[in-house]
């Protein structure tokens, strides 16, 4: 698969897989019902973490050859 080839359709899994992740993101944190400093602490750690299943696919997209 070519290098083009593999960063398009690596980058319509990342635009799919974010959509359902901030979904479930939402919806959790929606049903926390806690302080707004347990919220601010949910929304930072679910903003962060979101990349951290994504870095094998990260790393194919970019693979030389």
């Amino acid at each position: 698969m070519s290098a083009s080839a593999r960063k398009a359709l690596g980058s319509a899994v990342i635009l799919v897989y974010l959509l359902l992740y901030v979904v479930v993101a939402v919806m959790i944190g929606e049903r926390l019902h806690a302080n707004a400093w347990a919220s601010l602490a949910f929304y930072a750690v679910a903003g962060i973490a979101w990349v951290f299943p994504l870095r094998p696919l990260f790393t194919w997209m970019n693979a030389k050859g």
